[in-house]
């Protein structure tokens, strides 16, 4: 049999195709999907889930003239198969390959980009203001959902959007990891009801008057029990979306494809702002990824048949060694907690929450709230450890300067992912923090040269106590013979940098996972007559000003290196302050460019911002005046 996925170019493909043929594609670009993350690895379930509503949605809507905004993004693989790139997807997540979300520079299919959750509703509401101004009567469609639901801007725009006469429709996924987070709310709203005094009389003078028929009065009492919890099961999810100007449909199975199509049909035929509530599963039609959906959510290159990562173990990371720490530190010290936002395995908080449950917290995704309790813990003399993505930190920057900092609370951000990402591409590049947490009064940065650094800077950021302190580490692997089982922790002075080579020519700033790379050229350029003085400067702030001017009075050339933006990043910072004490030595800067990083694997990115031990090699060879080596 011809398989229908083979003759789909575009969306157009999909209009002559019946509806025993839709089926039949839904089956296709599922497997297409698991063989595609199966070889390149990426996000599995989320996009297992939707296969049918995006086989719907691109037969109904005729993108790209029709607006579909994918939540998050990783739900968006096979909405790619369908919009003309099923066999570039061969290369998901790869150098030169699709991104693993939406990017409008990769295809006009996709409407608008997103990494971070939440932004779909809000986004698709601007689109369809915009058209109307524009007097256009394109079609606008977010698709929110799997734990997209958790983050207030969803409601910020559902509140907004649903206070307007705009035809906007939100479909949202319902796959039990974006409504039961919720579900305080919704219960809230339906305790008002249920409370309410006329509705306890009425049900109360019904069941007496059922009691009063003869021989059928428990029959008749259990179909009237049975009918209230129906009516609960609409009210529950429908009243609030009702209430906030929303027509609400649903719920229906989101793998139905009849039911879709059918319901989709009708909704359409409506105007103003429509909000449809599918039912899916998340990681539909791989029996592995529907019985564990955390462990699938993303996953490495896997054997399809067993499940299984394939090829040898990887080494420990970074995460597991914060990780430990974290748990024996909080064995050590009662009043540590530890708050994650909706990442606590990737963010390595799990072991905590496992350990010590009455204090650690997942906060949904749900960044500003996270660190706005963080505050309010700190606040009453507990530590907490935040324990957020580089980039998810973003979305609660006014948390961090307005609750945290202009306060001078303790909270201790741990931010993985700091640095380049790799495969994840640009919505999730640590690129940024570095500037934007230098410049907020009382705030301490630091970044460990190692791993074992990584474990004193955890327990010198709780021991302090003074300040908050926020702490930056790579995702990468670990190195051969770290100590995961660690339990004596040393503090290292806050502010204080440390010597870890000697040179008499040039002197390289190095600023934590550029140490090594920085030390590894200083031993190519001593083979070049080129003596290299290193300096770990594991605190970007407060930096140790006396040892800085000490080196700047001592060395004509200096070159800083972190894995950060360089624009408004460490080395920026340092020339600041040489300036101001009047010391002007010649400087070069290494760091991530002032550009959008696109996804590649971690070692390529490294190289193209020039970030590797050759690089810092010619760096400080032409800074000496030296040629380079070839």
């Amino acid at each position: 049999m011809d398989h229908i996925l083979d003759g789909i170019e575009s969306p157009d493909d999909l209009k002559a195709l019946t509806r025993e043929e839709l089926h039949r594609l839904a089956d296709e670009v599922r497997r297409r999907v698991l063989e595609v993350v199966a070889r390149r690895g990426g996000h599995l379930g989320a996009p297992l889930g939707v296969v049918e509503l995006s086989v719907v949605l691109h037969y109904l809507y005729h993108s790209p003239r029709d607006r579909i905004v994918w939540d998050v993004g990783h739900q968006c693989y096979p909405h790619k198969i369908l919009t003309g790139r099923n066999g570039w997807m061969e290369d998901l997540r790869q150098e030169g390959g699709p991104s693993g979300f939406c990017r409008i520079v990769e295809s006009p299919h996709d409407a608008f980009g997103a990494g971070h959750a939440s932004t779909s509703i809000a986004a698709a509401y601007g689109m369809a203001v915009a058209r109307d101004l524009a007097g256009d009567d394109f079609k606008v469609v977010a698709v929110t959902g799997d734990g997209a639901m958790t983050a207030g801007l969803a409601y910020e725009a559902l509140n907004n959007s649903g206070d307007s006469e705009t035809d906007l429709l939100v479909i949202l996924n319902d796959n039990q990891m974006s409504i039961a987070p919720n579900l305080g709310a919704m219960h809230n709203y339906l305790t008002k009801v249920t409370t309410n005094p006329l509705y306890n009389r009425l049900r109360d003078e019904i069941w007496d008057l059922t009691g009063r028929i003869p021989r059928v009065a428990d029959d008749v009492r259990a179909f009237a029990h049975k009918l209230e919890e129906g009516v609960k099961g609409l009210v529950a999810p429908g009243m609030l979306f009702e209430e906030l100007g929303f027509r609400y449909f649903g719920p229906i199975d989101g793998h139905d494809v009849d039911e879709l199509l059918d319901t989709l049909e009708k909704v359409e035929d409506l105007k103003g702002p429509r909000l449809l509530h599918i039912r899916t599963v998340k990681g539909k039609g791989y029996p592995f990824a529907e019985a564990d959906q955390w462990k699938y959510h993303g996953v490495g290159a896997i054997n399809l048949e067993s499940g299984k990562v394939e090829g040898p173990p990887s080494r420990p990371k970074w995460t597991k060694v914060f990780s430990n720490a974290l748990v024996e530190i909080g064995r050590q010290n009662a009043d540590v907690c530890a708050i994650t936002a909706a990442m606590p395995d990737g963010a390595g908080v799990q072991a905590f929450l496992e350990a010590f449950p009455e204090r650690g917290f997942d906060v949904g995704i749900a960044e500003q709230h996270g660190v706005c309790f963080a505050a309010g813990l700190a606040r009453e003399g507990k530590i907490p450890v935040c324990a957020i993505y580089s980039t998810f930190l973003q979305r609660a920057y006014d948390q961090v300067v307005h609750d945290v900092a202009i306060q001078d609370l303790p909270v201790v951000f741990v931010l993985d992912r700091a640095g380049l990402v790799g495969n994840d591409g640009p919505t999730h590049m640590g690129a940024y923090d570095v500037g934007y947490l230098s410049v907020i009064p009382n705030m301490i940065v630091a970044a460990p040269m190692d791993e074992h650094e990584l474990q004193d800077l955890l327990y010198t950021a709780v021991e302090q106590r003074e300040h908050p302190f926020a702490l930056r580490y790579p995702r990468d692997t670990i190195a051969e013979g770290v100590d995961l089982g660690r339990r004596d922790f040393s503090f290292l002075p806050v502010g204080k940098w440390e010597t870890v080579r000697e040179g008499s020519d040039v002197c390289i700033l190095a600023v934590g996972t550029m140490v090594k790379p920085s030390l590894d050229a200083a031993g190519e350029l001593a083979g070049r007559d080129l003596e290299a003085h290193v300096i770990n400067c594991r605190y970007l702030k407060p930096m140790d000003e006396d040892l800085l001017f000490a080196l700047a009075e001592r060395f004509d050339k200096i070159l800083t290196v972190e894995e950060s933006a360089v624009w408004s990043g460490f080395g920026a910072n340092v020339a600041r302050l040489l300036g101001e004490r009047g010391l002007r030595p010649e400087m070069k800067f290494l760091g991530i460019p002032d550009v959008v990083v696109d996804h590649a694997s971690r070692k390529r990115q490294l190289e193209r911002c020039g970030l590797t031990p050759d690089s810092i090699r010619d760096a400080a060879l032409a800074l000496a005046g030296a040629p380079a080596q070839r």
